[in-house]
């Protein structure tokens, strides 16, 4: 793939993934916690690192954030999305390249979501100094699961979809 279609489609894979950030802010959701969110962004960054690798995955994880702590939330929100969002596109792309015999498309994206959380919480313990917060793992731990199920569904359907295409 030439440089200028590679700049191209990541550029397109960050603008979806921005989008579905501050959409996904508009979605009401059944359960009022903190911290739980569906995790839509984490398709496209789950989709990247199939396609084109880590450090792409990280460039897009970056730009979205920053960008998306604009539009709701600032430097705090920031923190805690970007802690989330290296620490899980770094075990994603782990369990896909060394482990994919092991774990589907679904599994890592429930360990990206697991993940997720964790570094949101770790962040939030050294913010507050207070390892107290960690109390709340079990319960982020658990909707890691359910919304990751779903990341995971959503994107192992784009994935075999676009292998079909001449895209990539």
């Amino acid at each position: 793939m030439g440089r200028t279609k590679k700049t191209i489609i990541l550029a397109l894979l960050t603008a979806q993934a921005l989008v579905l950030s501050i959409v996904e802010n508009w979605i009401p959701l059944p359960v009022v916690l903190p911290g739980i969110k569906l995790g839509l962004a984490n398709i496209v960054v789950l989709i990247t690192i199939v396609f084109f690798g880590l450090k792409d995955a990280l460039v897009i994880v970056l730009v979205r954030t920053v960008l998306s702590s604009f539009f709701s939330g600032g430097f705090t929100v920031f923190m805690f999305s970007i802690s989330g969002g290296i620490l899980s596109s770094l075990v994603m792309n782990f369990l896909y390249k060394k482990m994919f015999k092991v774990f589907s498309i679904m599994g890592i994206s429930i360990a990206g979501a697991i993940m997720h959380n964790l570094g949101q919480l770790l962040m939030a313990s050294l913010i507050m100094k207070d390892f107290s917060v960690m109390m709340y793992l079990p319960i982020l731990f658990l909707s890691a699961v359910i919304m990751g199920s779903f990341t995971g569904l959503c994107s192992n359907y784009l994935i075999k979809a676009l292998k079909k295409t001449r895209i990539f």
